[in-house]
């Protein structure tokens, strides 16, 4: 597949990246339905992980199997599919070439008290499993960041010298923050900023509230007249705050939510200039069928 404008644009972003990096950046780009169209959804399988397996596959029984959640992105046409090391061995052979894959290398879990995340996989594990990218967790504001970050520096520099996309999630917690100031518009754009300076091609943080936490940032955005009023101007907002948009910034489905709030958010993500979504829970959580028609009409958002 040649390579589209909106494809050459966005790699003409990535001015520091070896062609091995660049040609992943556009097998993710030009990969499903959305091919050539500079945006992305992925689906995402980490949650049993992060929240235990009842939790996250009770509600569809067949998602316990890894399998599952390969043929379902797959069928739906998805850019990419997203896991911890033990899920993505479970079918890499299967399913190779199918779909690119993105090695999720650090996780946390329900068990643990600390907003921490121990490192699971390596650059050699996504090499050896085909991948095109790794993911990884930074939780701005807790009393690890700049740990996580450390490890951060490390991975990227080891994937990106082997070719590898480097995905950060960006997901602010901490002592400083209260549940609501975790996606308020002003922590959220910090985060996302910092993912971009870390060094990530692609940032993944939460859809913004128009909350504001930090004092001293809600006198600058009441003083600045930022309009963060929509979700499409709070997803331009955080989009400005990665280099002018000189990042790929996607944003997370959350929690299960009833499919016209899902479609309402996709649409603001849309219209702000969001580059895509990355939705689990939403997805594998529903009877396949109606999995594949939610993800049919989020494709068909951005395709649009």
């Amino acid at each position: 597949m040649s390579l589209t404008p909106q494809v050459k644009a966005i790699l003409a972003n990535y001015e520091a990246d070896n062609p091995g990096t660049k040609a992943n950046l556009v097998r993710l780009m030009n990969t499903g339905v959305l091919a050539g169209t500079g945006k992305l959804v992925i689906l995402p399988v980490d949650q049993g992980f992060e929240h235990g397996p009842a939790r996250s596959f009770a509600a569809n029984p067949p998602a316990y199997d890894p399998h599952y959640h390969f043929s379902l992105a797959i069928e739906a046409g998805l850019n990419a599919f997203a896991a911890p090391v033990g899920m993505l061995e479970a079918g890499a052979s299967t399913f190779a070439g199918q779909i690119p894959l993105i090695l999720k290398c650090n996780s946390s879990n329900s068990l643990a008290t600390e907003k921490n995340q121990a490192v699971t996989g390596t650059v050699a594990d996504a090499l050896r499993l085909g991948c095109s990218a790794i993911g990884f967790t930074i939780y701005p504001g807790s009393e690890y960041c700049f740990d996580q970050m450390n490890e951060l520096r490390e991975l990227a520099q080891e994937a990106k010298a082997a070719g590898l996309v480097v995905i950060v999630w960006s997901y602010p917690r901490g002592p400083m923050l209260d549940k609501a100031g975790e996606t308020a518009i002003d922590i959220c754009a910090y985060a996302a900023h910092m993912a971009a300076e870390c060094g990530a091609h692609i940032i993944k943080v939460k859809p913004p509230t128009d909350a504001l936490s930090l004092p001293s940032a809600k006198a600058v955005y009441l003083e600045q007249k930022i309009d963060i009023s929509t979700m499409e101007a709070r997803v331009r907002h955080v989009v400005q705050s990665t280099f002018a948009g000189r990042r790929i910034v996607i944003f997370s489905g959350g929690e299960h939510a009833t499919t016209d709030a899902l479609l309402d958010t996709i649409h603001g993500i849309h219209a702000g200039g969001g580059f895509g979504s990355i939705i689990g829970r939403n997805t594998f959580q529903r009877p396949r069928e109606e999995a594949l028609a939610l993800l049919a009409s989020i494709t068909g958002i951005f395709k649009d």
